[in-house]
């Protein structure tokens, strides 16, 4: 590697999760010129899993942002350039001119601010002879200022009646070539000369060309199948699928159609369950901790599986086996404004109540903020997604990827149930619990499920079946 290659470093885009491909730059807490250190955050990525704060392995002066905010980069691409170096610009050699080119012409390097001739930086030494490219929208890539230095004149080429104009990807001019009275038909008609098909020769946009473009504007207006006509705009919204809402997407899509699916549902009284929680936020033990009904569910759940252990499995598809798991990494399925996302509680089986309630607030705390990580995602085993605060009774709810069962816990509502012979107000809800069938039979998952409702109808039983 020569000194110039080690003076400009690029950072790329790291896989900051497990086999991600892609990741979204929202946010860039540098600019060109700013002077960063080894660790510092540089920017903020979304990936398929969460939002992620990157920081740089090294120090210099930031040379170039390759990539605007909101653009979706590969794994591995540079995002960043730095200079490691920055006192060595005035002392770096220059770019040689070309055999059998004045050094007039030659792009001087200490006019740009750097080597001319660094692979990835500054023009290529033919570049002088092409039309100069246009810029792509949106990129912030760094450009070679112009020279100060005119190039020497060269022998007068051949005259000619008109350059040929520049093309796009389709063959056609990159702007529509049209005469300034053309130009202000088309802007009084609201028709976009780059969707007329031009008749004129050398591909010139005629007055006729426009009038027609209009009449099939108008003709599609009032054809019923036609697209939405100017009254529906402003009334719909598109957004690209990308980041969180793309990954969980794709991951339902996968699990509906690969797990074959089954739910079932028990309406239990919770009454002793509320009551416990509301005993539970007067005691010392608990002070200052999330206490709520989601964490006697977890910790119903948790009970459940240790007492039907087999529930708590993968089907590993690849070597056709049942892959048996002795430990609970507990999922919980949080809205976010990136979208649903399950973090989870690592062994979350081996917590104490206490222990289990701190987990829960800091998992849900995070999540809102928009920190949990990739491996907070990662390795869940079951989950448990409380739609009850949205004042919903039940559903049916889709596996995470990967795992043998969720729960859905509904919303808890006072409601008439016979209580020791007698019809009286309760607390009531609905557990529904969704299992893989290629791994979880009818018994198992039915015996799961009613374990949850058992301790949630007597918490006693905590103890009792501890």
């Amino acid at each position: 590697m020569t000194a110039v290659e080690q003076r400009f470093r690029e950072f790329k885009m790291p896989d900051v999760g497990e086999g991600l491909t892609e990741a979204e730059i929202l946010k860039w807490f540098v600019a060109p010129g700013d002077t960063v250190t080894d660790g510092q955050v540089v920017c903020e990525v979304e990936t398929a899993k969460a939002a992620v704060e990157l920081p740089i392995p090294f120090d210099g002066v930031v040379h170039e942002l390759r990539f605007d905010e909101g653009t979706t980069v590969d794994v591995g691409t540079p995002i960043i350039s730095v200079d490691t170096d920055p006192g060595a610009g005035e002392a770096a050699p220059q770019a040689a001119p070309a055999a059998g080119k004045p050094a007039a012409e030659a792009e001087p390097a200490e006019k740009e601010g750097r080597q001319a001739n660094l692979v990835g930086y500054g023009a290529a030494p033919a570049s002088t002879k092409r039309r100069p490219r246009k810029p792509v929208p949106g990129s912030q890539r760094s450009a070679p200022a112009p020279s100060a230095a005119a190039p020497a004149p060269q022998e007068p080429a051949p005259a000619r009646p008109e350059a040929a104009p520049e093309l796009n990807g389709s063959g056609r001019p990159a702007r529509p070539l049209a005469k300034p009275p053309v130009r202000k038909l088309a802007k009084d008609l609201g028709i976009d000369l780059e969707a007329v098909t031009p008749s004129g020769p050398d591909g010139i946009i005629t007055r006729e060309d426009v009038h027609a473009a209009a009449e099939a504007v108008q003709t599609a207006r009032e054809t019923p199948v036609a697209a939405p006509s100017r009254a529906v705009e402003g009334r719909e919204r598109r957004v690209p699928v990308k980041g969180v809402r793309k990954a969980t997407a794709q991951a339902m899509v996968n699990s509906a159609f690969t797990a074959p699916h089954v739910t079932e549902f028990v309406t239990v009284d919770v009454t002793r369950t509320m009551k416990l929680v509301a005993d539970l936020k007067q005691d010392p033990a608990m002070a200052g901790l999330r206490v709520n009904p989601l964490l006697l569910v977890a910790k119903a759940l948790l009970v459940a599986i240790r007492r039907n252990p087999d529930v708590n499995a993968t089907w590993d598809e690849d070597n056709q086996e049942i892959v048996y798991k002795d430990y609970v990494n507990l999922g919980i399925a949080a809205a976010t404004p990136r979208g649903l996302i399950v973090p989870n509680i690592k062994d979350a089986h081996a917590k104490t109540l206490p222990e289990l309630a701190s987990a829960l607030g800091e998992l849900v705390t995070t999540a809102r903020e928009g920190k949990t990580t990739p491996a907070d995602m990662s390795g869940g085993t079951v989950t448990i997604t409380n739609v009850g605060v949205f004042g919903i009774d039940a559903g049916t709810p889709i596996l995470n990827p990967g795992e043998s069962a969720i729960l859905a816990f509904g919303a808890v509502k006072l409601q008439p149930w016979v209580h020791k012979g007698e019809v009286k107000p309760r607390q009531v809800t609905t557990l529904a619990l969704s299992f893989d069938h290629r791994l979880v039979d009818g018994e198992l998952g039915s015996k799961v499920l009613a374990d949850v409702a058992a301790v949630l109808e007597r918490p006693k039983r905590l103890i009792t079946w501890a």
